[in-house]
């Protein structure tokens, strides 16, 4: 069965993101606002939460993205907690209440 360009179109999106989150280094963030931009479609962060969502791939460090306003967002392995342990292991400093200071985020 031939894939349809939707579903094309779908996997070339997902591909360019995760390249994308690939290159935020060890001690940065990304937010996913910055990471759809990055990947050419910037209104399409909502997208880019829900591919960090569903990715299992260990190469790949969605820990590392977050929401725009600072918050460490959701995490498919143990949820915002376990990914503000991660991220503080990698010695960024994440508050209480879950917020990441803003001279961590980068622009992939």
């Amino acid at each position: 069965m031939p894939h349809s360009k939707k579903h094309d179109s779908a996997a070339a999106f997902r591909a360019r993101v995760l390249a994308v989150a690939r290159r935020v280094p060890r001690g940065k963030v990304a937010s996913y606002a910055a990471v759809a931009r990055a990947a050419g479609f910037p209104r399409h962060a909502r997208a880019v939460g829900n591919i960090m969502q569903s990715n299992y791939d260990p190469s790949i460090p969605c820990h590392r993205i977050v929401r725009t306003d600072g918050r460490v967002g959701g995490y498919n392995r143990g949820g915002w907690n376990k990914k503000a342990e991660r991220l503080r292991r990698e010695g960024i400093p994440v508050n209480p209440h879950g917020r990441i200071p803003r001279g961590y985020f980068i622009s992939p």
